[in-house]
């Protein structure tokens, strides 16, 4: 047993409420959340927080871990390019076993950003999954299918496989994009998410020339596409979502579908600002990613937090929308809810004990004021002072 006192807590139990809760884990699990009991069981080890803040970790909601190998060899270009002529032809020669040290490359970035899951789109996906294990890191792989892939039934095999092989390892059904894949293989997809009832997610709408490619293609949005076939019957939603009509953001509030917000890739690769203020309103479920190293080129969840509201109210003109709060809550909670890691989305009795310790004696923490407002105006991996995941402390004073 491992135990964090004389901290402070944001549980997420009833919102952004921050208490002086001390907090115990068992093995992979939360065992006590409350004030200093009279009686003290043995611990393996106890933790004096001296202040510190301990919160649910933050939850990478979309990414491709694996994409470190390109970080900063492919920039300074369009998507369209970007991907035709730097990505896709060096993807190709990428072998399961530099995936395999690239992705844990990726994770410890992400440990020393506080992040203790991911919901991750690439593929070589034995390799993947063994880093992850070997890390003890937790991730949700996401279905990849494309045009490229030469059985589209490995994606039914890799559902059934990895859903039930370590209990780090979860998967969700989807594909690429609709502009990497033919509309038979996005039927196929349709079809096992009615198989197996089950959520399914992709990029989706992350520029206007997609937007308009497939009005062209197929006379409607990727929203309405994928809807029309069937494919959000149970529930999903898309990676970026930036450029979205009313009728998409009706399927979105209709179907209970999240948008995956990734600010900083879409900034540098020019695709555009997606409609924060208007998924608020809408009560639009969301969540945050860093997506791939190619296109941020940073696996830094604080920037990413910064960038969802300050580009909200840039957008809007108005400095009072999106509230810091509600951000905290998308990266911690929404993540958790969109991956489907609801056992990880709060801190309390029984909970997967996957957290984050934030260092608040740094100066850019200073004064107290609002804790959690200022872990996304001014917060920075520099004030991750540990990360644990599924009760062990991977990542500390780093």
């Amino acid at each position: 047993m491992i135990r964090f006192y004389n901290g402070r807590v944001l549980s997420f139990v009833n919102g952004t409420e921050i208490t002086s809760d001390e907090v115990w884990t068992d093995g992979g699990s939360i065992c006590y959340v409350g004030p200093k009991k009279a009686v003290m069981p043995q611990f393996e080890r106890q933790i004096d927080l001296n202040g510190d803040l301990l919160l649910p970790g933050f939850k990478n909601a979309h990414t491709h871990s694996a994409m470190t190998f390109l970080r900063s060899m492919a920039d300074d270009m369009p998507l369209d390019r970007w991907l035709n002529e730097q990505v896709f032809p060096r993807e190709a020669k990428l072998s399961p076993d530099m995936l395999y040290v690239m992705t844990k490359l990726a994770i410890m970035e992400y440990l020393s950003s506080g992040i203790t899951s991911s919901f991750d789109m690439y593929f070589h996906n034995d390799a993947y999954v063994k880093a992850n294990v070997d890390a003890g890191f937790r991730t949700v792989i996401c279905g990849a299918l494309n045009n490229f892939d030469r059985d589209i039934t490995a994606l039914e095999r890799e559902y059934l496989h990895f859903n039930d092989c370590n209990e780090l390892i979860s998967y969700r059904l989807g594909f690429h994009a609709e502009y990497t894949t033919s509309l038979e293989r996005m039927e196929y997809v349709a079809s096992l998410t009615h198989k197996y009832k089950a959520p399914m997610f992709a990029h989706s709408s992350e520029t206007k020339g997609e937007v308009l490619g497939c009005i062209e293609r197929h006379g409607v949005t990727p929203t309405v596409l994928f809807d029309k076939l069937g494919m959000y019957d149970y529930g999903g939603g898309g990676f970026h979502c930036v450029y979205m009509s009313d009728e998409d953001i009706d399927i979105f509030k209709r179907r209970g579908l999240c948008a995956v917000l990734n600010p900083a890739s879409n900034l540098k690769l020019a695709s555009g600002i997606a409609p924060v203020t208007r998924f608020l309103s809408e009560g639009i479920d969301l969540a945050i990613g860093t997506d791939g190293a190619a296109s941020n080129n940073a696996l830094d969840f604080f920037r990413e937090m910064y960038l969802v509201t300050a580009l909200a109210k840039y957008r809007e003109a108005d400095a009072s929308v999106c509230d810091a709060n509600r951000v905290l809550e998308m990266a911690c909670v929404g993540g958790a809810k969109a991956m489907g890691l609801t056992d990880c989305d709060c801190i309390a009795t029984g909970k997967k004990a996957d957290m984050t310790v934030i260092n608040l004696h740094r100066p850019n923490m200073h004064p107290l004021n609002n804790i959690s407002k200022n872990i996304v105006y001014a917060g920075s991996k520099e004030n991750v002072r540990l990360t644990m995941v599924n009760g062990k402390i991977l990542y500390e004073n780093g």
